[in-house]
């Protein structure tokens, strides 16, 4: 005989084993449902806000007179003789944008550098501080101070550029005028400012998850501080670094309030000289918001607005595979 019991769960090794984990399972469907969810959500939205300005754009495109692609002219006071085109939009708003970028990726790179590898800790944190507070200042205090302030600081730098680059086309002032500093020039350097908070944040805290076994390996093999930054922090955060930079990229392609106040408008068709003024779609669809009154005129707005909608989706997947391509080991 034993001393099991014919009808004991708990012992003997044929006795099947407790079902546990149950209730943890039951978390990790939900879960999942509630992130698919989500992201689904996001998709759902994206495609239905493109729905809606392809919707609204298409009436007034087919009324347009003139070439949408190519054409300088955006004039939309008459419904019944629209004549409207995106060609000044996208040159203003890309070379503001990429002057941004420009100017701020390297300075971006250089502080998360100095901030992860170099600066001491009782220095750190107030100076990252300091940097992600510039982006709580409200776009129209940095419209205001680059007109204001920064405008006619720079007016004889941007003289001395066109005096000395001119003979480069994207330096070249002879067509327009620099007086007044209501420039892409200028512009360009206030977004800068504007957008290094976002790049110079990511790229910190990708520098900051860097393997510290390979860190200390390439500083025991004998690396300098520098060539252990670039033997090992440089490649892993690269592609993080870029996402950062196209996050600010973003920023800098729908920025509005500021550039509005900063770019004084023109009546030539715009020329590829970042001493030119104008509008970028953000800027032109703001300062015309209080005359969407008909549709026709107001669905001529809707057709920039789609295009800039479009311009972030090719700028993102740009990125998306020059980080991959970078990412991968070589």
């Amino acid at each position: 005989m034993t001393d099991d019991a014919p009808g004991d769960v708990t012992g003997g090794a044929g006795a099947p084993a407790p079902v546990r984990g149950g209730g943890r399972r039951h978390g990790d469907a939900v879960f999942r449902g509630i992130a698919t969810g989500s992201g689904l959500a996001i998709v759902v939205a994206i495609v239905l806000i493109g729905l809606f300005l392809l919707i609204q754009a298409v009436p007034s495109l087919a009324a347009n007179k003139a070439n949408f692609l190519f054409s300088p002219l955006f004039e939309t006071n008459d419904p019944d003789n629209l004549m409207f085109g995106i060609r000044d939009l996208l040159i203003v708003t890309v070379l503001s944008s990429l002057l941004a970028l420009a100017i701020a990726m390297p300075m971006a790179l250089g502080i998360a550098l100095f901030l992860t590898h170099y600066a001491p800790p009782v220095l750190m944190r107030p100076f990252a501080y300091l940097v992600d507070l510039l982006a709580a200042v409200p776009s129209i205090v940095f419209g205001l101070w680059g007109i204001r302030v920064l405008a006619p600081e720079l007016e004889p730098v941007a003289r001395w550029v066109n005096d000395t680059f001119g003979w480069f086309f994207l330096f070249d002032g002879g067509n327009v005028s620099i007086a007044g500093g209501g420039t892409i020039f200028t512009a360009g350097i206030v977004l800068a400012v504007m957008v290094l908070p976002i790049i110079t944040a990511v790229t910190r805290e990708v520098f900051r998850q860097t393997p510290t076994m390979q860190i200390e390996g390439a500083l025991a093999l004998g690396a300098t501080r520098w060539e252990m930054i670039r033997t090992t922090v440089l490649p892993f955060g690269r592609s993080g670094y870029i996402a950062a930079s196209m996050l600010g990229l973003g920023r800098a392609l729908g920025e509005t309030v500021a550039v509005l106040v900063i770019l004084r408008a023109s009546t030539s068709p715009a020329t590829f000289s970042v001493f030119d003024g104008g509008y970028t779609f953000a800027s032109k669809i703001a300062s015309a918001a209080s005359e969407f009154s008909q549709p026709l005129p107001t669905g001529a707005y809707i057709a920039a607005g789609l295009v800039l909608f479009l311009l972030t989706f090719v700028v993102n997947a740009i990125a998306r595979s020059i980080a991959g391509g970078k990412a991968r080991p070589e």
